[in-house]
């Protein structure tokens, strides 16, 4: 198929890291400047020639996990790291490596309490930096951050909840170089689109690792619950060092300082538990102080509910979010409305305490684009611009709000966009569909749509996974749930038996190849059999059947990646970190803008594992470092 909107593809292109400009500035922020600001972190900077995008000033997410071998810790690699750096390894006074560690980012102090104290320090040039944080300590293996669970309620008709920890996000709120915690509260009688009844209302808490709660928003009775209605993004999108928090509010949401947005008094829920009438907002909160800073009407407006496929508030109310590098420098904010039949996605810019729109795409505009969005979407440059676009299903949008292309292959559950195939130029989208006249799985060019491979219509194929699970097969292993085998790149069965899970998936041991994370365990592949390497103890997974944590992603220690669940009676969230070591030195992924914005996402309706931009896995080439630039001092 060919369409208008597709662009040619090239036999090859450099990597966003080599496309910058070396004459570009980001908001007034020099190489010079950021040398300059290492001063106020006792982190070595280093300047770089090419363009840098937006990212937070980071510590070094020091951790260190009791095994029964002693304490692995374990730090950031920050892109703001020389690429020679070394470290230095210190259990309270004393140094523990006898020369400075030049390979990994993880030691292990065999024998050692639980209780040790560690610190690191950089090496740049023979020379030792000051000393980084102390290391969070995870005694038991893992690390509970208190939480309190807001009280429950009677919804009406006597429908009583009480409140369950549901998904969860991470960004700097405070500034002080450590992520904070962004945790929904989701009531127990929360509702898909398609189920009629009243719901609690939905309550989103701000929280430090150290258990301090920031603030508390109430969403209000006019935002109704579930996993579809409250997508909340969490970034620091206008650069001064505290990441904000953009959700849909209403009629009736109070802010954390008790200011209320709109009428505290309206009631815009119908006899059957819907809200389809009175305004809606799209509202930036300060991240540290849970105050609302400014509201603007949401786009797209319902408009006529019936328009949006059907007439009783199913899909009217699917709503999707994201942050975006639009303009390759900074972060924007996605907001969305609809997937099945109509699409609307509107880009804004949070700048000087203001939302500015960058533009709207609406598949009314734009022939072949309706119906064509999945239950979550993707931020990557898929065109190679030094821009991200927004991959939404079987539809791209470029970084103007133009479209990119469409494969018209329509609806799915979930996609996956990464560098699944190192072999070819480019990055890559796995997908899976739900129309039983269309492939039930595909693989396509992130950058043109075009199909690379696909597999026969088998209905609706409601799980699939892409990531390089395997070293017995070169690149990413592809596989879902109604799709016999395992699959290459190029689309060949590898493998006969699919692993245990479709789900979620995590850097967790020592080597590069990925493992599986699904409910409340972690699993290595085997072709024979998947060994359990972690089940977390005393936890729930969220989302029904779909089994997902709170949050999945490299956000302490190393680059490979922790698992956030909550605990059963919902009092904690507990962190997971892993015990292995590894020899393999990758820079923080939080500073790989695809990966750090898919973990803004990840909280999207069907939540999906983050993708960085280059290719982890088996016989991996060395990684690349991104160019970064750091904020304004808070």
């Amino acid at each position: 198929m060919t369409d208008p909107h597709r662009h040619p593809r090239t036999a090859s292109r450099p990597s966003r890291f080599q496309r910058r400009s070396n004459n570009r500035l980001f908001g007034g922020l020099t190489a010079a400047t950021a040398l300059a600001l290492s001063a106020l972190t006792g982190l070595p900077q280093t300047a770089h020639a090419a363009t840098a995008r937006q990212v937070e000033r980071l510590d070094r997410g020091l951790t260190s996990v009791h095994t029964g071998s002693g304490n692995l810790v374990s730090w950031r690699w920050l892109a703001t790291d020389p690429n020679d750096v070394a470290f230095n390894v210190y259990r309270g006074g004393t140094r523990l490596n006898s020369s400075p560690l030049t390979t990994s980012t993880n030691y292990l102090d065999g024998g050692a309490p639980d209780s040790a104290d560690y610190t690191v320090r950089a090496v740049v040039n023979g020379v030792e930096q000051a000393p980084s944080e102390h290391a969070l300590q995870f005694r038991t293996g893992y690390k509970d951050v208190p939480i309190s669970p807001p009280p429950g309620g009677t919804s009406p008709g006597n429908s009583p909840y009480t409140y369950e920890a549901n998904d969860a996000s991470v960004g700097d709120l405070d500034g002080d170089g450590a992520l904070d915690i962004v945790l929904k509260w989701q009531p127990t009688n929360a509702k898909d689109n398609s189920q009629s009844g009243y719901t609690g209302n939905t309550i989103v808490d701000g929280i430090k690792l150290d258990g301090t709660r920031l603030w508390r928003i109430d969403l209000g009775r006019n935002i109704r619950s579930g996993a579809h209605y409250t997508q909340f993004q969490v970034y620091d999108y206008d650069g001064d060092g505290k990441a904000e928090v953009a959700m849909k509010t209403a009629d009736g949401t109070k802010d954390a300082t008790g200011a209320v947005t709109g009428s505290s008094s309206a009631d815009h829920r119908n006899s059957s538990g819907y809200v389809l009438s009175g305004p809606e907002y799209l509202t930036m909160f300060n991240g540290q102080t849970g105050k609302a800073m400014q509201s603007v009407d949401y786009v797209p407006a319902r408009g006529t509910v019936s328009s949006w496929g059907d007439s009783y508030g199913n899909r009217v109310d699917r709503f999707l979010a994201g942050t975006a590098y639009l303009d390759g420098s900074r972060p924007s904010v996605i907001m969305a409305r609809g997937y099945y039949t109509r699409t609307v996605i509107a880009a804004w810019d949070w700048r000087n305490g203001q939302f500015t729109r960058r533009w709207t795409f609406d598949s009314n505009a734009h022939s072949g684009y309706a119906g064509q969005g999945n239950h979550q979407l993707s931020v990557a440059d898929v065109d190679g611009d030094g821009k991200d676009e927004v991959v939404y299903g079987s539809m791209a949008v470029d970084d103007n709000g133009n479209g990119l292309w469409t494969t018209r292959n329509g609806h799915g559950d979930a996609m996956h966009v990464g560098d699944l195939d190192p072999s070819r130029p480019g990055l890559e989208e796995f997908k899976v569909d739900e129309d039983g006249s269309k492939p039930s799985s595909w693989m396509a060019d992130a950058r043109t749509g075009q199909i690379l491979w696909s597999t026969p219509a088998a209905g609706d194929n409601g799980r699939g996974v892409s990531g390089d699970i395997w070293s017995g097969s070169a690149g990413a292993e592809s596989w879902s749930s109604l799709v016999s085998g395992v699959r290459n790149p190029q689309g060949a069965v590898v493998a006969s038996r699919k692993p245990g899970s479709s789900n979620f998936l995590a850097w967790w041991d020592g080597d590069t190849t990925r493992e599986l994370l699904d409910g409340t365990h972690i699993d290595k592949y085997g072709t024979s059999g998947d060994t359990r390497l972690l089940t977390g103890s005393g936890v729930h997974s969220n989302n029904g059947t779909k089994s997902t944590p709170s949050l999945s992603g490299d956000i302490l220690g190393d680059w490979r990646e922790e698992v956030i669940w909550p605990t059963s009676n919902n009092t904690a969230l507990r962190i997971y970190s892993t015990p292995y070591q590894t020899n393999t030195r990758i820079t923080t992924l939080l500073q790989d803008t695809q990966y750090r914005t898919a973990l803004a996402w990840q909280n999207t309706a069907y939540n999906q594992p983050p993708h960085p931009s280059f290719f982890i896995g088996g016989s991996m080439p060395t990684p690349p470092r991104p160019t970064v630039a750091l904020p304004n001092s808070p």
